[in-house]
């Protein structure tokens, strides 16, 4: 399950996480993204001992998407820096159930205990603020394609504030979905990222397209958002 390499220099690895696939190793044992990714730059360049990687960002096992990785110590740094205050900026699309129109604007406050994330009253000592905007794109069927502007990264954030008003990302059934979306995964998929070069100190950003399990939803939509000048 080797994902596509979007770019590669001296400081940055860029990839499509395939859905399904865990960030870095958990509890399960199964593959995941980091180490892979640390064996092809140990035998893309032939690197004798482990080759660095450093993990700056994370992106939930079922979703799938656009992710950074840093190959220096310098440019993790630099990267975290730019998640943390919010200067590195993530678009999503993802398909919910519903015909939803419109566009709408989230804050809440999450905690997560344990494997769910719920969202608790502003003065709680252990919440964390989140925040997005979303559009609704398209709606068909009962299924409505959104893009959404991810403004704070927060574990399953996307999921639980658009639950939260109703808006059930397919395949999502811990947070109340109906309808299964591929089987295992989720119609949640990040398209575009954007940050400042760590080390160049130039505007970049990759786009990549949902996974195949997308086939057959709003592919002329879907096809706009990939666009460099759809935001």
């Amino acid at each position: 399950m080797m994902p596509e390499v979007l770019f590669c220099d001296n400081h940055l690895l860029v990839v499509c996480k395939p859905a399904g696939l865990p960030t870095q190793q958990d509890r399960t044992a199964d593959p995941d993204l980091l180490s892979l990714l640390k064996r092809y730059i140990k035998e893309r360049f032939e690197k004798p001992g482990d080759a660095y990687l450093g993990l700056v960002h994370r992106l939930d096992r079922p979703a799938s998407g656009v992710m950074v990785f840093a190959r220096t110590s310098k440019a993790a740094g630099r990267l975290s820096a730019q998640f943390r205050d919010g200067t590195a900026r993530k678009r999503y699309m993802a398909l919910v159930e519903g015909a939803v129109t419109g566009q709408g604007r989230c804050a809440d406050y999450l905690l997560k205990e344990k494997e769910s994330v719920r969202i608790v009253a502003a003065g709680h000592p252990r919440g964390l603020h989140a925040e997005l905007a979303w559009q609704a794109r398209a709606r068909h069927r009962g299924v409505s394609l959104l893009d959404i502007d991810l403004m704070t990264g927060r574990p399953h954030q996307i999921r639980v504030q658009m639950a939260s008003r109703g808006l059930h990302i397919l395949g999502d059934l811990r947070y109340g979905s109906r309808r299964e979306f591929d089987g295992r995964n989720l119609a949640l998929h990040c398209y575009r990222l954007a940050l400042e070069h760590p080390v160049l100190k130039t505007p970049a950003s990759w786009t990549a397209a949902p996974p195949e399990s997308w086939r057959g939803f709003f592919a002329e939509e879907i096809e706009t958002l990939l666009q460099p000048d759809s935001i």
